[in-house]
């Protein structure tokens, strides 16, 4: 009997150790803050309609390859790439089922990429997204993004990123 739980003890312990420390504390979060630019006109959009919904906006795909900065300002740092599509959810009000992965091409998550997915109420003042994934440093992440409208015009759109990743 003693041997028995003696064995199973030493086992626990060798299970533990064989796993390893995590690569990040689950407790600790990462936060990242950038800008994304949605640019839907001129010779160079980062955002185009791929498919126009059979009532009102209800349906309309839109595809984004949007540029991320350190700023507001599009002439800033860039910092990655929104890559995705919003599909407009919504037979009333403006709200968008957003699909996304934010790649990182700068800075110490290099490589690295967060996946983002979650409904986006235009109209609200800060807008709630889940991150479900990821990808290098962020490999299996949990965590949100608070999403702002800086600007928007039938041009272009600047959004405002927190990105708080477990």
């Amino acid at each position: 009997m003693v041997s028995c739980k003696l064995y199973c003890a030493l086992l626990a312990v060798a299970v533990v150790l064989a796993i390893g420390p995590a690569t990040r504390p689950v407790s600790a979060a990462t936060h990242l803050h950038f800008y994304m630019h949605d640019v839907l006109t001129g010779p160079a959009p980062t955002a185009v309609q791929v498919l126009n919904g059979p009532r009102g906006h209800m349906g309309d795909t839109i595809v984004v390859d949007d540029v991320l900065t350190v700023s507001a300002s599009r002439s800033s740092s860039m910092v990655g790439r929104a890559q995705g599509h919003y599909i407009w959810a919504s037979t009333g009000n403006p709200e968008l089922l957003v699909t996304m992965n934010m790649v990182l091409t700068s800075g110490p998550y290099t490589g690295s990429s967060v996946t983002v997915v979650g409904r986006d109420d235009i109209l609200a003042p800060v807008r709630e997204l889940s991150v479900v994934g990821g990808t290098g440093q962020f490999r299996m992440a949990r965590g949100y993004v608070l999403w702002k409208t800086v600007s928007l015009d039938r041009r272009n759109g600047v959004l405002e990123l927190d990105v708080y990743v477990m």
